[in-house]
């Protein structure tokens, strides 16, 4: 269900990535939430195996689910790309919104990682404009990936109103902290605290992180192998990856915030019954005209 477009101006092209589409098999892109490391392969049909890198930071993890969708891309898109360069090409821009933006981000990822590789000339420049984009990845992707397209070359534009950009549900446990933290030897801590109160303070953290946790094992069950099973009934040959014990999912690219005002409601009021009316593009356009730079 993916699909991409390229538009040729002058002096550059664009890469256009398409977002959700009204069918099941798009929406199980979405709900595969389960989060995978960054570096590894996915097995995506009987015939389609792909080795991805987003990112060089063992630590880091992305959504699987959009991962699996840059894999069906970006061999196709790779091609488009060395034959414009072939014509003169050098400056790409890579734009999608929602899921288009989600899978925007990776794809961007690993052409620069293309790059350092000798699959695509590193003298090609990428430019990133995601809007209404979900978080793509934790903390540790978010670093690698705003640190290689930092000083302006990665943008994305959030209404403030719009929930998609909230999503996934992140969850924080003590296991997504770099690995100096006081997490690490709590249990040495409390082992020097008078002997009446470490029973208290065992108590207190276990209470405050077990559940997170859980939480976790869950969001892997539930969004990562049982949709991994209602995918490989729909995509023969499609594997199960192997996920990580995380859900901390964060925010990525730079951000160009578009806060609606009172106007804005009365063209976009809140409805229930309509829940991407903050979502499309109509919402962001409408709220892009009135920024002020």
């Amino acid at each position: 269900m993916n699909c991409w477009e390229l538009y040729e101006t002058e002096g550059h092209n664009v890469i256009s990535i398409r977002g959700t589409r009204d069918k099941p098999l798009s929406w199980m892109a979405n709900f595969h939430a389960a989060m995978i490391p960054a570096i590894g392969t996915l097995k995506l049909t009987d015939s389609l195996t792909y080795d991805y890198r987003f990112a060089n930071n063992p630590r880091a993890g992305v959504h699987v689910g959009w991962a699996v969708s840059c894999g069906f891309l970006v061999g196709d898109i790779t091609v488009k790309i060395k034959e414009q360069y072939a014509k003169g090409v050098r400056d790409f821009i890579i734009f999608g919104h929602s899921q288009g933006a989600a899978i925007a981000f990776l794809m961007t990822a690993q052409l620069k990682y293309y790059q350092t590789n000798g699959t695509l000339p590193e003298d090609i420049q990428f430019k990133t404009y995601c809007s209404a984009a979900p978080k793509p990845g934790n903390l540790y992707f978010s670093y690698d990936y705003e640190a290689s397209t930092q000083i302006g070359w990665s943008l994305t534009v959030v209404n403030g109103a719009d929930w998609v950009p909230e999503l996934p549900v992140t969850i924080q446990s003590t296991e997504d902290f770099n690995l100096t933290n006081p997490f690490n030897n709590i249990h040495e801590m409390i082992k020097k605290r008078p002997l009446l109160e470490r029973p208290i303070m065992e108590f207190v953290y276990s209470e405050l992180t077990k559940y997170n946790r859980k939480a976790v094992k869950r969001y892997q069950t539930y969004l990562g192998k049982f949709v991994s099973k209602a995918i490989a009934k729909e995509v023969q040959g499609f594997e199960d990856p192997t996920y990580m014990h995380s859900n901390y999912y964060v925010r990525c690219g730079t951000a160009v915030i578009l806060n609606p005002d009172a106007d804005y409601y009365t063209h976009f009021p809140d409805d229930d019954k309509k829940i991407l009316v903050h979502h499309n593009l109509k919402a962001y356009l409408y709220l892009l005209e009135k920024l002020k730079l």
